[in-house]
């Protein structure tokens, strides 16, 4: 009911302002009251909680029929119908089947115990190691959900007999999970690259550093808690025993075996993303098959989870296609990148402005549907302030993790609450990934500076 109350309205919106004079707006000249009430209509259908590939596509069909003039209908088949058979796009279900193959065939849980051996004497050591088995997870699921899910499930067990504060655990294991995204293979620099004609493989050779960086930032706000709240305290792990450490290599082994698959064909050249994650499902299944942990029952329960998490991104991808195609045909991206241009003031400082308007996006609409919504818009004016496409994607797809751990809508918080065994608010999880979240921030604001953090490796491998 409350999707058709606000379709009807935003209808009657559009249907003033083409009898207002805006109807017949040619390209570059839509009034900018029109765009002002295109985005509160943006907002409102995010806000009434409408699925985000259906407002997508309502909007760019209101937007079609009141404010252009053009037959957008007769080409509605074709723009659905070439993203459908990118090439490209197919990497984005074989990773989540990767992701969701390794978590059910228990590989997952032996990455968190071998990490456990080599980290959990130091100061918050089950803390340091949800980062890290999170960020080690993270070089072959491509999803934030994916890790945050896979490694929740695994690492909440381990704090429930030990007295680490809730919302530290939350918040360490919503921050490590937003590393998915960041980390090669992730599937928001598919997205963009498909987006913006961009090659995925520079983009994940520019991830490096800032993935490196970000890790290091978490790393020193676990150490910052464990002096102020005494963690060190909370160590009981005995030592390990002689020889403990190396034969726990063998539990990491699995992982490591996926990540060379996946990421060594890439950067070797061997393989493009789309290849390198089919043989990465591949070695998934191989690797369940010698645990003896996979069966018919994990496989079916494995390809189900995924279909459901590709249909929702298509949807969004489908309807975000219509209403680019419907803006750029009214001329609003080459407008606001001329408006945004123009503007009497740094291109540091635009970027700055632009680095905001994400930030304050995330807080009310998911990571993957505000890069697919917004790109399109904001990447010629990226371009024609003078930045590396690159480099804009790395900091985009940064972008997507902290909106996916930013309260009150963060669909990262959601997935560790809906994990809690031990029952909590979910303010827990909110006040617990704060500090996370504002390192992250400042790991942008240091990539801004250095831009060579996650250009250098590119410029030289490429």
């Amino acid at each position: 009911m409350i999707a058709i109350v606000f379709i009807v309205l935003i209808a009657v919106v559009f249907a003033v302002v083409g009898v207002g004079g805006g109807g017949a707006a040619a390209a570059g000249a839509v009034p900018m009251w029109a765009l002002g009430l295109v985005l509160a209509a943006f907002v409102a259908f995010f806000a009434a909680g409408i699925h985000v590939g259906a407002a997508l596509a309502s909007l760019a069909l209101l937007a079609g029929f009141f404010m252009s003039e053009r037959p957008f209908w007769n080409f509605i088949g074709e723009m659905i119908w070439a993203p459908s058979t990118n090439f490209v796009l197919v990497a984005v279900p074989l990773f989540l089947l990767m992701g969701e193959v390794m978590l059910r065939a228990g590989l997952s849980d032996r990455l968190y115990r071998a990490l456990n051996v080599w980290v959990g004497r130091m100061p918050g050591g089950l803390l340091h190691t949800n980062i890290l088995s999170c960020g080690v997870f993270s070089a072959v699921a491509g999803s934030s959900v994916a890790t945050a899910a896979t490694m929740g499930s695994v690492a909440l067990p381990y704090f429930e007999k030990t007295r680490y504060p809730p919302k530290l655990v939350l918040g360490s294991l919503a921050a490590g999970g937003a590393l998915g995204n960041l980390i090669p293979p992730g599937i928001t620099f598919i997205i963009y690259g498909l987006i913006t004609e961009t090659s995925v493989g520079a983009l994940y050779l520019a991830a490096i550093g800032p993935s490196v960086l970000v890790v290091l930032l978490f790393t020193l706000v676990i150490f910052w808690y464990s002096v102020r709240l005494k963690l060190s305290d909370l160590t009981e792990q005995v030592s390990p025993a002689p020889g403990e450490r190396l034969r726990s290599l063998a539990d990491l082994a699995p992982t490591a075996v996926l990540i060379g698959l996946v990421l060594g064909t890439i950067y070797s050249g061997l393989a493009t993303p789309t290849e390198s994650a089919a043989l990465g499902v591949l070695g998934s299944l191989v690797l369940g098959l010698v645990d003896r942990k996979l069966s018919l029952r994990v496989l079916i329960e494995s390809m189900r989870a995924t279909a459901r998490t590709t249909s929702m991104v298509a949807l969004i991808l489908f309807g975000a296609y219509f209403l680019n195609y419907v803006l750029s045909s009214l001329g609003v991206p080459q407008m606001l990148a001329k408006m945004l241009a123009g503007l009497p003031l740094p291109g540091w400082a635009i970027m700055l402005m632009i680095i905001g308007f994400y930030l304050a996006l995330g807080t009310f609409m998911e990571g993957m549907s505000m890069v697919i919504t917004t790109i399109p818009l904001l990447f010629p004016v990226v371009k024609a302030l003078g930045y590396d496409p690159i480099w804009f994607g790395v900091v985009i797809t940064m972008l997507v993790e902290i909106a996916m751990i930013s309260p009150p809508d963060g669909t990262v918080l959601y997935v560790l609450q809906g994990m809690r065994r031990q029952p909590g608010p979910i303010t827990d999880v909110f006040s617990g990934v704060l500090p996370f979240m504002f390192v992250y921030m400042l790991a942008i604001l240091i990539l801004m500076a250095a831009p060579g953090i996650a250009l250098w490796l590119p410029s030289v491998l490429m």
